[in-house]
């Protein structure tokens, strides 16, 4: 049993999809922190970055300028805030993911579209060049 387990972890498929995840794992930290370093500082310049403590009181009542957490505790909350600003994150990485993939198969086209250049085809052998001189005596 412990044979037939290593021959399935060890097939390439296995493997590739280890790998794969890997690497999945260490871009999603990169694309996280491209989204929280470089994006939502430039969008915070035209305004609030952090929506996470925006709510709507639904019953009850909370004092004004309370956070989310405060609030929860005083009253009943709809916390929409955190949906928002997920909502942001997940367009601003999928939009880095579609110009990833966007710049991937602009890459493949070119390999593509560059045909190699036709070979010249090879001198005739001894044998063809007979057989032409033959074929052009039988023609006179």
């Amino acid at each position: 049993m412990l044979k037939e387990f290593r021959e399935f972890a060890m097939k390439g498929n296995v493997m590739d999809l280890a790998i794969g995840v890997i690497i999945g794992a260490a871009f999603g930290k990169i694309v996280e922190s491209l989204v929280g370093d470089v994006v939502m500082p430039i969008i915070g310049i035209f305004g609030t970055v952090d929506f996470s403590n925006m709510y709507v009181v639904l019953k009850g009542t909370v004092p004004p300028g309370a956070s989310l957490a405060e609030a929860k505790k005083a009253a009943v909350v709809l916390g929409f805030g955190n949906f928002i600003t997920i909502a942001i994150n997940f367009l601003i990485i999928a939009w880095a993911l579609f110009l990833v993939v966007k710049a991937i198969n602009r890459m493949k086209r070119k390999e593509e579209a560059a045909p190699a250049a036709p070979a010249a085809p090879p001198p005739p052998t001894r044998d063809q060049e007979l057989l032409i001189e033959i074929r052009d005596l039988l023609k006179k």
